[in-house]
């Protein structure tokens, strides 16, 4: 197992497997908020889910209206269960923030590059660690 020390954005502990973009994502007409599926069709991750998923980003993009649509997908139950980016923005912070989704940023090159790899991954936002399995 790999500790990474990271900075805090939303608090909260969660577990799961990684879904890991090299792109931004922009939640406003990006994702569907119905059913957490990735409909940008110039994204890699295209038809892929964040859905239950870790979803590790080097940042956000688009319209601070994507805030809301994160917290719409918490309440579909579509959203992630927790978000690591290289470095957070204020649009998907405010919506992690809003629907309680564990969010961290700051981490190093190395992390980042390791967690590309995918697998299965823990945000601890009380202790600011990511713990990779």
């Amino acid at each position: 197992m790999e500790v990474f020390k990271c900075r805090v954005i939303s608090k909260g502990k969660c577990r799961g497997k990684i879904i890991y973009s090299s792109e931004p994502i922009s939640f406003l007409g990006g994702i569907d908020p119905y059913t957490g599926k990735i409909m940008d069709i110039k994204h890699p991750l295209k038809g892929k889910t964040i859905k239950n998923k870790i979803l590790v980003i080097p940042g956000g993009k688009g319209s601070t209206v994507g805030s809301y649509v994160i917290f719409q997908m918490h309440k579909n139950k579509t959203g992630p269960q927790g978000i690591i980016c290289l470095e957070a923005e204020p649009i998907i912070a405010t919506g992690a923030i809003m629907a309680e989704i564990p969010m961290v940023d700051n981490i190093s090159e190395e992390a980042m590059e390791i967690l590309s790899e995918g697998g299965e991954v823990e945000i601890d936002g009380d202790k600011a660690e990511i713990k990779l399995f």
